[in-house]
């Protein structure tokens, strides 16, 4: 598979939703998360991160602007023992329970489907980092639009190369009514130093109009400190 510049993809998608990366840093010494929304309604550009005790939450930056809260306030991101949980809905709280109880990633994901939100049918597309930097990605999607199926996809990166990361998103392109990502994880290199620098290409690499909070964090492999960086439109400057 060939490696992607996730910079230039993002550039040329004005909308593909929410997006999840984990990698590896050029060094190969640290875990790289990140983990953005985008939203093209006043309800899911009203909103904005907020660190937690063990990850992030969404949250209305104007609360008397919230008009439906079910599909957009979540925990992101959830640090559970030494794996980190990363989705793009409250299917986080799903696999962290699982971990809690023994199961594995796919197990609790098999208990979720896509977001009853037609006809968009939304997946929801979920990742989950070791200690050692190996990951997984999962999408649950509807099958090509018709919510009387659902297809669940898994992929698995063991000893992931230095340098290389995977970004899976929600929306194939910006269409009516707006299509599921196809496809693989498309493979994506990872060359900025450190969280802050990367936070700042992406940031400035997704749409102007369209792109709402962005979390990024590298994670130590060594002894488990975690650079994080959040940006939100919302609270730019």
């Amino acid at each position: 598979m060939k490696t992607l510049d996730l910079n230039e993809l993002l550039k040329n998608h004005p909308y593909p939703g929410r997006g999840i990366v984990l990698g590896r840093s050029a060094d190969g010494r640290k875990a790289v998360i990140a983990y953005f929304i985008m939203g093209r309604s006043e309800n899911s550009r009203n909103r904005v991160f907020e660190a937690t005790e063990d990850g992030i939450r969404t949250r209305a930056f104007d609360e008397s602007k919230m008009t439906d809260p079910s599909l957009i306030i979540y925990h992101p991101v959830r640090v559970v023992g030494e794996d980190t949980v990363v989705t793009n809905g409250d299917q986080t709280d799903t696999v962290r329970d699982g971990i809690l109880a023994g199961k594995v990633f796919a197990q609790s994901l098999r208990t979720r489907t896509f977001e009853p939100d037609g006809p968009n049918w939304t997946p929801r597309i979920s990742g989950l980092l070791h200690k050692d930097g190996s990951y997984a990605l999962s999408i649950l999607k509807s099958a090509d639009g018709d919510p009387g199926s659902v297809h669940r996809y898994f992929f698995g990166y063991e000893a992931p190369l230095p340098g290389e990361g995977h970004f899976i998103h929600t929306y194939q392109e910006n269409a009516e009514p707006l299509p599921s990502f196809e496809g693989e994880p498309r493979k994506v290199a990872v060359t900025a130093p450190d969280a802050a620098t990367w936070a700042g290409q992406l940031w400035e690499s997704l749409n102007a109009d369209n792109k709402v909070s962005l979390f990024v964090q590298y994670v130590d492999l060594a002894d488990g400190s975690r650079d994080t960086v959040i940006i939100n439109k919302h609270q730019e400057g």
